[in-house]
């Protein structure tokens, strides 16, 4: 089963709201997932994103490979940086 990272995307129209979720790469995007490890709120100013970083790390650990904008957003927050600094250490 491949796990990806990706965003759902819950709100109304023109007021989009995301939720960072772990999910199978067949299921749709706002289908069934496994967990939530994040939101995205990209509406207000400036963008709001809460992570659960340890959720985001145990999951990538596993081998979820995250989307390009939840890397992008894991970028931007510094947990990309802890996941390849705890890889290269092992």
């Amino acid at each position: 089963m491949a796990v990806k990272i990706r965003l759902k995307r819950m709100g109304s129209k023109r007021s989009p709201f995301y939720r960072i979720v772990v999910a199978d790469s067949r299921s749709p995007r706002d289908g069934r997932y496994i967990e939530v490890v994040g939101t995205y709120n990209p509406v207000v100013q400036p963008a709001e994103v809460k992570i659960n970083e340890e959720l985001a790390m145990k999951w990538m650990q596993d081998g979820a490979k995250p989307s390009d904008t939840v890397r992008n957003l894991f970028s931007k927050q510094g947990i990309m940086e802890k996941f390849h600094n705890a890889k290269l250490s092992k």
